[in-house]
């Protein structure tokens, strides 16, 4: 099973888009609320060096980016590798 990561706030359109994808698709995930959990956004900027946008997306340890991102790979079908990897 894949380790599957989100950096995500409060009232956040694209962070609910992108823990809907994965939903939908029957994934299970951690969520890092940077809102609540403010250490966390230092965490996903080092993580994700230069990036300061939500949700941050993180698959095996490996950087997907935000919400368009994951559809995009969702989209082109590269998910599934990512997830399998």
């Amino acid at each position: 099973m894949a380790n599957i990561e989100v950096y995500s706030g409060d009232y956040c359109p694209y962070c609910m888009r992108a823990k809907a994808l994965l939903q939908q698709r029957g994934l299970e995930f951690t969520e890092y609320n940077v809102q609540s959990e403010p250490q966390r956004r230092g965490e996903m900027a080092e993580r994700a060096p230069g990036v300061r946008t939500i949700p941050q997306i993180f698959i095996n340890n490996r950087h997907v980016g935000g919400c368009d991102d994951l559809y995009a790979l969702d989209k082109k079908g590269e998910l599934d590798g990512w997830l399998n990897a």
